[in-house]
């Protein structure tokens, strides 16, 4: 048995600790002792206890902060640790710093979960012993700001398909809002925050329904953008034909009442949210843009469209909507690309994988 110990000095909630949960519960099931250490408080803490994850609390003030190396390192000794995998900057720094003092020698992995540019090369070039991205995309990124490229892998996040399951999931948004089965229904699931695109979509859906008059379209999350979002739809006059959900708790039943699911972002590690549609048997649209174009293959699961063109994004759901046929066999596409490269299985498998193999070319 192989005992990994995830570190994130992160508080909060996002794609980046829900990852490092669903591995941790993932490599548990493969038969790896984990623990997870975090910040008192965080929310990862406390859904992984929940979860039955084990789970210890270090306060990580800086990242040159001694008494947290010093604990860490205690740690690493006590519960014999084989892997450390970290995830944000601060902890990256303070656990990679104690596995490379530490006796015991513990294999190092970083995982990179996001696109923005790295402050620092230390806690990718010199502390792990490799770095793990979300997309090839983010892979590529490394790479081309002077990390080696035989230190670092892409294995994509993946979805619980149990969870996102569209033959056992009620689609109960059509009632909700009092919509006929025959309505088309476009859907959107994310933050409301400017990166998003939702301003391009916003432009777009005047030009769809100049074609597609009964067209609806639902927003479904919550963000710095709202009130703005909500003014525009004002003004434009589309509050009849633009629904905003607010934040929801479920997801896949909103993704099964919907017919196209389409997400204009302009900056994407990996496009997660495109892969839970998918998984929905939907068909996606997106923009060309960071790792969105390694989920969707133009034609096959859905369109790609140009960042910032409302027209393109506009033409794209109006040729899907037309055609039902297309939408159906891109839909299931969508599922059995899922199933054969993104479930959290095989995400979980790449990465026992990955500890293991690094462990053994250690002599562990």
């Amino acid at each position: 048995m192989i005992s990994v110990l995830h570190t994130e000095s992160s508080t909060g909630w996002g794609g980046q600790e829900n990852r490092t949960l669903k591995e941790s519960i993932g490599l548990k099931k493969l038969g790896a002792r984990v623990i997870i250490l975090c910040q008192p408080g965080s929310m990862i803490g406390k859904i992984a206890a929940a979860e039955g994850i084990e789970v210890k609390t270090c306060r990580m003030r800086k990242h040159y902060d001694l008494p947290a190396i010093s604990f860490i390192m205690r740690l690493i000794a006590g519960e014999q640790i084989d892997v450390i995998s970290t995830h944000s900057g601060r902890d990256s720094f303070l656990a990679g710093a104690a596995g490379r003092l530490s006796r015991r020698l513990p294999v190092i992995v970083r995982t990179r979960h996001i696109a923005l540019p790295i402050t620092s090369r230390f806690t990718y070039s010199v502390l792990p012993h490799k770095v793990v991205t979300t997309s090839e995309y983010v892979r590529r990124y490394l790479v081309s700001a002077g990390i080696g490229p035989e230190r670092v892998i892409a294995i994509h996040t993946g979805i619980d398909l149990s969870k996102f399951d569209p033959d056992n999931t009620p689609a109960t948004l059509r009632q909700e809002l009092g919509l006929g089965a025959g309505v088309p229904v476009v859907g959107t699931v994310s933050i409301l925050r400017v990166k998003k695109g939702h301003q391009t979509l916003l432009e777009a859906i005047p030009m769809v329904l100049e074609k597609i008059p009964e067209a609806v379209f639902v927003f479904a999350g919550d963000g710095p953008q709202r009130e703005n979002i909500s003014n525009a739809i004002k003004k434009s006059g589309l509050s009849g034909k633009v629904f905003m959900l607010g934040l929801r708790q479920d997801i896949p039943a909103i993704l099964n009442s919907i017919d196209i699911f389409v997400l204009p972002t302009l900056q994407e590690a990996h496009g997660g949210v495109f892969v839970e549609a998918m998984a929905m048997r939907k068909p996606v649209i997106g923009t060309d843009v960071g790792g969105v174009g390694e989920v969707i293959k133009h034609g096959v699961n859905g369109y790609l469209v140009g960042a910032h063109n409302a027209k393109a994004l506009a033409d794209a759901m109006i040729e899907m909507l037309g055609n039902r046929e297309d939408m159906a066999v891109m839909g299931a596409e969508g599922r059995k690309m899922v199933e054969e490269q993104f479930s959290t299985e095989k995400m979980c498998d790449r990465m026992y994988t990955l500890y293991t193999s690094l462990l053994n070319g250690r002599g562990r």
